[in-house]
């Protein structure tokens, strides 16, 4: 699958990319995974977002990465997501490869946070995330605290 790869920080994203990132978050967290929420939640002016094209230009995965002391005092990896025509494929472990990488990149080593989906627990292990103990219901579906551990 040819795809492509890039970060950006919110002030650089072309109103289109935005809007592409945002339609797909849309598409599933509120109507696949049918959780109605808030997702502007003003973070995304703070961060930085990883956009994966397709070869016909669509945004077929997004994440949020967060600066240390916007959600958590250390950085952060959120809004995890990718298109459900492509799953599957091993784009979601290239997607959490460059994301640590960028987020160790330009933050420094600083322990990253993620609020996983209790579902994905073994997924994100799999990138060394090790869960800290703190389970809660987020939007009505369980999730986990994990860390990066390098």
């Amino acid at each position: 699958m040819n795809l492509n790869w890039q970060v950006k920080h919110y002030r650089d994203l072309t109103l289109n990319e935005f809007h592409d990132l945002i339609a797909l978050r849309m598409r599933v967290f509120v109507v696949e995974q049918d959780c109605a929420y808030l997702d502007l939640d003003g973070k995304d002016k703070k961060s930085y977002h990883l956009l994966c094209r397709d070869g016909k230009g669509n945004v077929v995965a997004t994440a949020r990465i967060l600066p240390p002391g916007l959600s958590y005092p250390d950085c952060a990896i959120g809004r995890v997501v990718i298109e459900s025509e492509v799953r599957g494929n091993g784009v979601g472990h290239e997607l959490m490869s460059f994301v640590i990488k960028f987020a160790l990149q330009e933050f420094g080593y600083s322990p990253i946070v993620i609020s996983a989906q209790k579902h994905l627990k073994n997924y994100y292990g799999k990138h060394n995330f090790l869960s800290t103990g703190k389970e809660y219901l987020e939007d009505g579906i369980p999730h986990i605290e994990m860390r990066y551990k390098k």
